[in-house]
């Protein structure tokens, strides 16, 4: 079982146990096949992540988050620059996206009358490295590993090959969250930790209870995908049973195991931190989405000063510190 709700080239396709439920992924996968179509057959496959799909807290104006597989960096943004989609040059985002990829760039048609999607745009190459047992860093891990949806694919080969690399990325989740699993645990105990550590990992605006809140919107999901990782790492012998439904690593890492994993995370959250000035470039209208956000997340209106508005980048930063230092403590499940 896979973390994946598919939708072939040829239609939507029901994930089991949703038959006459609808299709509550109908606008995402009507902007998923507008974005396609703008970028001239440069896109193999369109996932969606994120609150929609777990339904935590989005709101009306939340934008939908997408991971965008592409063919070629400059295939991809010289067909959305013709499309009218990119105010900047095409050179910028394709010598961009070699550098801490993935972009991220904001497709916004009709100036946001049909629709708002976060992108996040990926090669096949970079989509397959931040799948594998040991990405540069966790930043594509982190999200993937969640319950994801793959909304539209160019054909079922390259779905079924962006499945695969799913699973896979679920797979190598055992590994990396080992060193922070102590005595005995269940697929639900290692989904929670395993988004404590991704949470820790990144400065995210958000209350410090957001890692739980997420975790409870998709119990069902880290109970099946886990569950699936767990019985063969049973089967493989790197887990055996400590009591009725719980299990234990035969070999809990080293010290310096734990120590090398510990030095990824912090490298991943440096990297993390370093892409938000690519950002800046490449997502038009950054600032009043971060805005947004912090308000949808903190619950706390924020308001900017002209000279903050005109020049973010320099006088932005002292208030930016103030809202990761006064999070709230918790936020409340939808």
């Amino acid at each position: 079982m896979t973390n994946t709700r598919s939708e072939g080239s040829g239609g939507p396709r029901q994930p089991a146990g949703t038959e006459g439920t609808g299709d509550r992924f109908a606008d995402a996968r009507a902007l998923a096949a507008r974005l396609s179509d703008a970028a001239g057959g440069s896109v193999e496959a369109v996932i969606l992540y994120g609150s929609h799909i777990l339904g935590a807290n989005p709101d009306r104006h939340s934008a939908l988050d997408f991971v965008l597989v592409v063919d070629g960096y400059r295939r991809f943004y010289a067909a959305m620059h013709e499309a009218g989609e990119l105010h900047r040059p095409v050179w910028l985002f394709a010598g961009l996206a070699n550098i801490l990829p993935p972009n991220v760039i904001a497709y916004t048609p009709d100036e946001g009358a049909s629709g708002l999607a976060k992108c996040l745009v990926v090669s096949r190459d970079h989509f397959t490295l931040g799948t594998s047992p040991l990405p540069r860093d966790h930043f594509l891990a982190a999200r993937l590993v969640q319950k994801v949806a793959v909304i539209w694919a160019a054909d079922d080969a390259r779905r079924q090959w962006v499945e695969k690399r799913l699973a896979g990325a679920q797979d190598a989740a055992l590994t990396w969250v080992a060193p922070w699993l102590e005595g005995s645990f269940d697929a639900e105990t290692v989904g929670r930790k395993l988004l404590e550590v991704c949470y820790r990992s990144e400065f995210r605006p958000e209350a410090r209870n957001r890692a739980e809140v997420v975790f409870a919107v998709q119990r069902e999901h880290f109970r099946d995908a886990l569950g699936r990782v767990l019985e063969r790492a049973e089967r493989e012998g790197s887990v055996i049973q400590a009591s009725e439904g719980r299990l234990r690593l035969v070999s809990p890492p080293p010290p310096a195991e734990r120590r090398r994993w510990r030095r990824y995370f912090r490298r991943s959250k440096a990297r993390a931190t370093a892409r938000w000035v690519k950002h800046v470039l490449t997502f038009d209208n950054w600032l009043p989405y971060i805005v947004r956000k912090v308000e949808r997340r903190t619950g706390r209106p924020v308001r900017l000063t002209r000279v903050e508005r005109r020049w973010p980048l320099i006088f932005l930063w002292p208030r930016m510190i103030r809202v990761f230092m006064t999070r709230p403590e918790r936020e409340e499940p939808s």
